[in-house]
């Protein structure tokens, strides 16, 4: 099982693929230096997987080299930065 993540800024979303199939998304509202990660879904058929993990990672390292200030109101980001202390400092 082959993954890629592409960020897709024309959609304000990031976008997990398998084998070649889109997969989920997380999407974003940016706002000045802050973005908000306001819905994170995986499709019911990758559910399971662990996908998300890898999907969230990518949005918030594109965050912080952004430079961005990160709002969870994604209840998977808020759970995932919870998890990975290494995110906190992301935090607006």
């Amino acid at each position: 099982m082959e993954h890629a993540i592409a960020h897709q800024t024309d959609k304000s979303r990031y976008v997990l693929t398998v084998d070649g199939v889109e997969a989920g998304a997380c999407h974003y509202v940016d706002a000045g230096t802050t973005r908000e990660f306001n819905h994170t879904v995986i499709k019911d058929a990758f559910r399971g997987q662990g996908l998300s993990a890898p999907l969230i990672k990518a949005a918030l390292d594109d965050a912080r080299a952004d430079g961005m200030q990160v709002t969870p109101s994604c209840p998977a980001v808020e759970r995932y930065i919870e998890q990975n202390p290494q995110y906190r400092d992301l935090l607006a």
